[in-house]
This record gives C-alpha cells, structure tokens and sequence, in this order.
C-alpha cells in the first residue's frame, strides 16, 4: 500500500479502519451537512497572490500563542472520545503534538484524564506546560470549578470555553447509528463525578442526551467573566463567528478567540469559518489572539488562514485520521504534512516567516 502523502490520504485509511459508529461520529456533520463541506470549500475559494524575487531560502514557521513559543502556526483542536479511534486516544496525539512543538487542546469529553494526559505531553517534550483545556460548563459548577482547579494544578496553559453548543446539533449520523460509548469507555474527566457515561439514547445520539441533561445552557457573556474570577488562566472564547461577538469577547475578559463552527456539527446553514474569519480579526484588533478551526485540510490553508488575521490554526480530524491509522506516530505525520506543505506554500508565496503572511496576501 502506498503510503499516505496528504490529510485525505489518511481519511481514506481511518474510514476502511474505524468501526462504522465511530467514523460517523467523528466525520459527521449537523442535519444535511452543508456547514460541513462548507468550511473546506470556503477554504478553496480563497486565493493567494504570491510575492516574488522574496529571499526564502530559510523559512522559519514559528509563532507564539498567549505568550508561549510554537514551532509551527497548527495546533491540535480539542476531539472527544479519541480511544475509539486507538487504544492510546489522546495520550499518543498529546506525545506526538509535543514531538511536533505545537499545543494540544483537551476536550474535557475526552476518555483520558487531563491529569494523565498531562503527564504524557510533558513526558515526551521534556518540559511542563503546552496545552489547553476546553472546558464545557456543567449544570453543576462545582464540577466545572474542579475541572478548572485540576486543569490549573495539572500545568495547562488556558482554558478554551465552548460557547457554541447550548445543545448539540442534530447530527443524524449519530442518531441513526444509536451513537453510544462502546464498552470500556468513559468521559474519564468526570467518572468520579457520576457523569462519564455515554449510554444509548432511545431515537436519538446518547451524547445529544448527555449534553441536554448535563451541560448548562443558560451560558452568557457574564459567565465568561465567573470563569476569570475563579481561574489565573487565560480564556479563550472557542466558537465566535460575529465581530460583535468578538468584541463582547474582548470586554468580558477573554484572552483569545476561536473562529469555530464546531466543525460543522451545530448549526447547519451557519457562516464557514474561513469567510467569517477577517471581520473577527478586524474586531479583534489587538485585544484579542484570534484562532480558526474548520476545514484546514492543507498547509496553504494555513498561510490563508494566517493572512486573514489568524494567529494560528487549530485542526481535529487530521488528527484523528492519522491517530486511527497509527496512533502516535499517525498523529505526528498528520501534522508533518500540514507542516511540510506550509513551508512549501510560504516558500512559493514569498513568505520566509509566517509574520509575512499579512493581509495583501490574498485576493
């Protein structure tokens, strides 16, 4: 067999490998799907207008993110439920994103604690710290304050809030397929709490049954600033499309924002997150650190996405078809092909940093 050479490679293995509960899960989007393909094809609209006679003989890829130093502009979005894709879920796409030098964000539906995951990432760079939290606010806050105290005493970096999922979008993959935690598996997060369960839900996703007694959905602006008020570390607004929203964002405390329509998989219809992506990063001005997660399927999307106003990108289901293929070491080529065609493209668009992916970049 011919080894993978793109992130569509790598979706063509994890789909003939994955047990067919958990392909749709992971690829599915909400009701026809057309946020879905609408990110990847927002992404293809955009066009780039390359420099030329521009020096590029050494690229250098780095960035920083809240402060912190990145060997490349792609980081790892926060995925639930990795150990349907391998045994080792997200302990191996934590030691291959530190390998890489980049950040992982943990989902707090993940079914590896933050603690363990943790010890997995500093492990393999040597170093503490690195990673995010995203964090979904229960109907019991003092779950949620222990996720955040244990987030803190486990060294992450930052707490990415969800605000995009009062509920769960209709993902009718899931609904037909009777979506349920295979046997062994847990939100291991919130086991001690009584919450880890994922069961089956008659006519309907056993997550959308979770999210609809568990989380809280009365979420507002106010509680973005409870969030600061019981944490030292920065948040990061994930799931803001509107400049509006960026701003409000920005006055209630925020460190960061994530232009995110939860891959596709809430609202149907909503905005693409490529298009929606310049009005937050004119909003955001330098007040905010903007991120973009949706559809990144190549390294020129990245230098896109960087000339819009990103700071960086955040990528899931790469990284999940590279960890169904190979764990650790699926997960480290998933992210050296977004690498490897980002310096290419930055190469041939004359960009020998990514500071010089600026807005003339694009047409």
């Amino acid at each position: 067999m011919t080894a993978p050479l793109t992130v569509r490679d790598l979706h063509d293995v994890a789909a003939q490998r994955l047990p067919r509960m958990a392909y749709d899960y992971y690829a599915s989007g909400a009701e026809d799907e057309t946020t879905l393909a609408g990110n990847e094809a927002a992404w293809a609209r955009v066009r780039l207008r390359p420099r030329c006679l521009v020096d590029v003989s050494a690229r250098d890829l780095s960035t920083t993110v809240l402060g912190r130093p990145v060997a490349m502009p792609v980081l790892v979005a926060p995925t639930a439920f990795q150990r349907m894709a391998h045994p080792d879920g997200e302990l191996a796409t934590a030691r291959a994103a530190a390998a890489q030098g980049t950040v992982m964000a943990l989902s707090t539906l993940a079914t590896s604690t933050l603690e363990d995951v943790a010890d997995a990432y500093d492990a393999a760079r040597g170093a503490r710290g690195g990673r995010w939290f995203q964090l979904y606010v229960y109907r019991d806050r003092g779950v949620t304050r222990a996720l955040v105290d244990r987030a803190e005493a486990a060294g992450y970096d930052a707490l990415a809030l969800t605000v995009d999922a009062p509920f769960l979008g209709r993902r009718l993959r899931d609904v037909r397929n009777g979506f349920a935690l295979p046997a062994g598996l847990s939100v291991a997060n919130l086991a001690g709490h009584g919450k880890g369960a994922v069961d089956r839900a008659l006519g309907d996703s056993g997550l959308a049954a979770y999210v609809a007694t568990m989380l809280d959905p009365s979420l507002t602006w106010r509680d973005v600033e409870w969030l600061r008020s019981i944490t030292r570390l920065p948040v990061v607004v994930k799931g803001v499309v509107r400049g509006d929203d960026t701003r409000l964002a920005a006055a209630h405390g925020a460190s960061g924002g994530v232009v995110s329509n939860h891959g596709g998989r809430q609202l149907d219809g909503a905005v693409a997150t490529a298009d929606a992506l310049r009005e937050v990063a004119d909003a955001a001005g330098d007040a905010l650190e903007v991120f973009v997660d949706g559809g990144v399927r190549r390294g020129s999307d990245v230098l896109k996405a960087l000339a819009l106003g990103a700071r960086a990108v955040l990528v899931g289901r790469p990284v999940l078809w590279g960890l169904a293929r190979d764990g650790e070491a699926g997960v480290a080529s998933a992210l050296g092909m977004l690498r490897s065609e980002l310096d290419l493209a930055m190469a041939l668009a004359g960009c020998a940093t990514a500071r010089d992916a600026t807005p003339d970049l694009v047409a």
